[in-house]
């Protein structure tokens, strides 16, 4: 049996790893982590790897199809996500949650419009290697870093990391950093934060109105 490329390995590993985080927070948010959800979870893990159809691919070879290769930054997440909830790891505080998500969107919205083709500049071509780039990266790290959240700059080098031993298909650092739908779910994140600021400003004026009233 030939055995798959590395790259192809970890391909599939991480989009296995981001199925089982999605999977155990649906399921965890109903019963808990019981002992039967660990077990259904260690079977979904296994059986994303089983031949499936006339060309035999494991079934996660399928979903590599539609979702592509995730980036680094999304299956670390996706690790933390399990770890914090099969043993029992503290959760990620929001500050460091907002500061890797609100990078992630400012990000998303440079790239991927400029990678659609609106505008002259091609924000993807500083991943393959840019001096400018990787000079943003550390000073945002070290800005991150300074101000004590160290998520962001873990996730960083990580990515860095991986894109240096070549652990990805890709050649960019753009995808070790993020991917599309890691940019969805930093934007909706960063929504709901926002509309929730918003909220609790206006319950605020209203509270602080409500004595005045005659």
């Amino acid at each position: 049996m030939l055995i798959p490329p590395l790259t192809d390995l970890v391909a599939l590993l991480g989009i296995d790893l981001v199925l089982c985080a999605a999977g155990l927070r649906l399921l965890a948010s109903r019963t808990g982590v019981t002992q039967w959800v660990k077990w259904a979870l260690i079977a979904c893990f296994l059986l994303l790897w089983l031949p499936f159809g006339a060309a035999q691919l494991p079934l996660l070879a399928y979903v590599r199809g539609v979702s592509s290769d995730l980036s680094t930054t999304l299956v670390a997440l996706a690790c933390l996500s399990l770890c914090r909830r099969l043993f029992d790891w503290p959760a990620v505080a929001e500050s460091e949650k907002m500061a890797v998500y609100g990078a992630l969107a400012v990000a998303a919205a440079v790239l991927y419009p400029a990678a659609l083709g609106w505008g002259d500049w091609d924000a993807y071509r500083p991943g393959w290697g840019s001096f400018g780039m990787l000079g943003i990266l550390l000073m945002l790290s070290l800005a991150c870093w300074v101000a004590g959240l160290r998520l962001l700059p873990g996730l960083v080098g990580l990515a860095l990391l991986a894109w240096v031993a070549g652990w990805m298909e890709s050649n960019n650092l753009w995808d070790y950093l993020m991917d599309p739908w890691l940019a969805i779910m930093a934007m909706i994140h960063c929504i709901k934060t926002g509309l929730r600021g918003v909220l609790h400003w206006y319950r605020l004026r209203v509270l602080a109105a409500v004595p005045s009233l005659p």
